[in-house]
């Protein structure tokens, strides 16, 4: 078997044109993505991501009412038996007759809830409209 021959020079100056093209490549992407900013991730410690949620106090159910902030499974079942027992909370301040909603948990709990619509009374008679007597 004969032994390889070497490329040719005339193109030597071609495959070197290729490689700088390359390497210039690669540092415009380097440099766009971030560099040595600091704006890589590294994907072992990504940084924590802040997920909003909001649940409703009238459906939800124990386990999303126990991923509120200061509230545990214990306090989630006291809003659910009261919720039961009393009828849907009407504002979030009525979460306050709960035993172990205080000020403080109800305020780190607000950015969470929704808030709860205003209910028309059901006791007032739907008006026609008719023309109204001089």
């Amino acid at each position: 078997m004969p032994p390889l021959e070497p490329l040719p020079p005339r193109s030597q100056p071609l495959i070197a044109l290729i490689l700088a093209c390359l390497l210039v490549a690669a540092a415009v992407w380097f440099t766009t993505v971030g560099g040595l900013s600091g704006r890589l991730v590294d994907h072992d410690a990504a940084p924590p991501v802040a997920h909003a949620f909001t649940i409703d106090v009238n459906t939800a159910d124990e386990a999303e009412l126990a991923q509120l902030p200061g509230l545990g499974r214990v306090t989630a079942r006291r809003i659910i038996d009261r919720r039961r027992n009393g009828g849907p909370f009407r504002s979030l301040d009525d979460l306050l007759d709960v035993p172990g909603v205080g000020p403080a948990t109800l305020a780190a709990m607000r950015p969470h809830l929704r808030t709860i619509a205003p209910t028309a009374p059901t006791d007032a008679p739907a008006q026609a409209s008719a023309p109204v007597p001089p």
